[in-house]
């Protein structure tokens, strides 16, 4: 059985014909990452573009296959993509749902 309650206003248990219903807060603030959007364009982890080449040679280096626009910035497939090259740059992403 599902019961809809308003925003803030959903009780921490509920009695349903003398059977108790506790809240699962876990599950009502779990994060999934998007699949939507995929391929972007990293604007905040390019770089000049008379850098570009250079942001190339260090991905080839460090084994990441990641395009580099001719602009600086890298282009990511998905989440795991753009995870793995930002960790060969050093980068720390702590806004992300790593």
């Amino acid at each position: 059985m599902q019961r809809v309650f308003p925003i803030g206003k959903a009780p921490r248990f509920v009695l349903v014909d003398r059977v108790s219903f506790r809240r699962d807060y876990a599950a009502e603030s779990v994060g999934v990452p998007p699949t939507t959007g995929w391929p972007i364009e990293c604007v905040g982890s390019g770089v000049h573009a008379d850098q570009a080449g250079e942001l190339r040679d260090h991905f080839r280096k460090s084994g990441v296959d990641v395009t580099v626009k001719d602009n600086g910035n890298p282009v990511y497939t998905n989440a795991a993509h753009r995870r793995k090259a930002l960790k060969c740059r050093g980068i720390v992403d702590r806004a992300s749902y790593i």
